[in-house]
This record gives structure tokens, C-alpha cells and sequence, in this order.
């Protein structure tokens, strides 16, 4: 129990961060980061490499993430106004639709790729905090950003090629 103490006081705050720049909501946020570290202390016996903890939480903390941003799209905001189908909400559903897809065929990306453009792109961190979370160089994290953009345009130009 006092290592897991040790981790939560370790890690919490990078966690929050991630998880604030990930949803751009600090009261989610806290909840997701509770969360998170619910899923770690539960399944803690899965943490085979302790030199990668931060990268093992952060991989938890997208996950809940995740599953928090599918269920609150089940159901979607109750606005009134949604009847109306003027051109805005055309818009917003066109847009809605392709960020759908966008994250259908990110999903597909194999890692580090998939990772390394969540956490450049979804959680503003900078290619130095990425490398660091890996434990590679700052170039490995630049040539792997750009590689997962141009795995996952190739991906969205083939899915509008059919």
C-alpha cells in the first residue's frame, strides 16, 4: 500500500495536467484522474516495467478519457434548439462526423505512433515530455509525430478514396 501511496504522490500532478490539457475541463479532469489512478491501484499487478510508470498511467488516464468521451457522446447535449436544422447544425454535424472517423482511423494507428500524436496533439505535451515518457531522444519523438501524421492521412485519404 505505501508504494501506491508513493505513486499517486508521485504522479498525480503530471496526471492532472495531462488529463486538463487532454479535456480542457479541470473539474473532469480531477474525476478522470481519480479515475486513474483507481485503474492503476486495481491493476497493479499488470505493471511489469517500474522505470515506465508514467507512461503506464498515462495510458490508463487516455483510456478513461476515452471511455468517458464515448459514453458522453451516446448521448449527446440536450438542446432544444437542436430541431432546427439550419446550416450551422449541418456544419456541426458534418464536422462532428469527421472528427468521428478522424478518431475511428487513429485508433488504427499501431503504437508508438498512435501514442506519441495523442499526447503531442490531445495533451499539448511537447516532444521533450513525450521523450521523456518513452525514454528515447527528442528527435525520436519529432520523426514519430510526423510519421503518425502522415500514417493517419494516408488513412483518411483511403477511406474517401472508396
Amino acid at each position: 500500500m505505501a508504494d501506491f501511496e508513493h505513486l499517486f504522490s508521485e504522479n498525480y500532478d503530471f496526471i492532472y495536467k495531462y488529463l486538463t490539457k487532454l479535456c480542457k475541463d479541470p473539474t473532469l479532469a480531477d474525476e478522470l484522474t481519480q479515475e486513474t489512478f483507481f485503474r492503476a491501484y486495481m491493476n497493479l499487478g499488470q505493471l511489469h516495467n517500474q522505470e515506465r510508470i508514467a507512461a503506464w498511467l498515462c495510458q490508463i488516464a487516455k483510456n478513461s478519457f476515452y471511455t468517458w468521451y464515448r459514453e458522453s457522446q451516446k448521448y449527446g447535449p440536450l438542446d432544444e434548439d437542436a430541431a432546427d436544422s439550419s446550416p450551422d447544425l449541418t456544419d456541426a454535424l458534418i464536422r462532428k462526423e469527421l472528427s468521428k472517423e478522424t478518431f475511428a482511423k487513429l485508433h488504427e494507428l499501431e503504437e508508438p505512433y498512435k501514442e506519441v500524436f495523442l499526447l503531442s496533439v490531445f495533451a499539448n505535451l511537447s516532444f521533450v515530455e513525450i521523450s521523456a515518457l518513452f525514454g528515447k531522444s527528442e528527435s525520436w519523438a519529432r520523426v514519430t509525430f510526423f510519421r503518425a501524421k502522415q500514417k493517419l492521412k494516408g488513412k483518411l485519404r483511403d477511406k474517401h478514396a472508396l
